[in-house]
């Protein structure tokens, strides 16, 4: 499977757990320990644009309100979400998106092979955060979750640096595949 197909892969789960989410689970306790699923979603619905801008190598900075201030009291947050994450996911399944350079948020362009593989790290990473916190337990397919650990396993240092994953979580090297990506993020499997 190509890295264009596997972004596919990834929404495809994503999506299953969005449509699974009860809206009384929203104030559930996530895996990242600053969130609820609330908080969750409202940073997925916040970044999603900005991902999808950056395959498309057009800038789209993430709007003026904080992540908190996403309106999920209309009750259609999981149709947006589902959209947004399709959009992404088209956005990326297109070979031109991992060419280049391009941004995420600010100026700074990076290679659009790492963002592209950051992009499905978070999908991945994100829905089992959303997953573990409503009581579902998703599979991913077995490329995927190679491609994602092989690069976490690139940039996790780094992602620490910057403050996007706590310390490491030791797990064993014989341990599933999903457990040992999560650990690289700080997450315990």
């Amino acid at each position: 499977m190509s890295r264009e197909q596997l972004i596919n892969s990834a929404v495809a789960t994503a999506l299953e757990v969005v449509d699974n989410v009860e809206p009384d689970q929203l104030g559930a306790p996530t895996p990242c320990p600053d969130w609820n699923v609330r908080q969750l979603v409202n940073h997925l619905l916040f970044w999603g644009p900005s991902l999808a801008g950056a395959a498309r190598k057009e800038p789209v900075p993430p709007p003026a309100e904080s992540e908190a201030d996403v309106d999920l009291t209309t009750g259609d947050w999981a149709a947006a979400l589902a959209t947004g994450l399709k959009s992404t996911a088209a956005a990326w399944s297109e070979p031109e998106a991992w060419t280049g350079t391009t941004s995420v948020g600010s100026p700074q362009q990076l290679p659009a092979t790492m963002i592209g593989a950051m992009v499905l790290g978070e999908t991945v990473v994100h829905t089992w955060d959303l997953a573990r916190a409503t009581g579902q337990s998703p599979t991913w397919d077995r490329e995927l979750l190679e491609f994602v650990h092989a690069d976490l396993v690139e940039t996790a240092a780094m992602g620490r640096e910057m403050g996007l994953y706590g310390p490491e979580v030791p797990v064993p090297s014989d341990a599933p595949l999903i457990d040992r990506v999560l650990g690289l993020t700080g997450r315990t499997p």
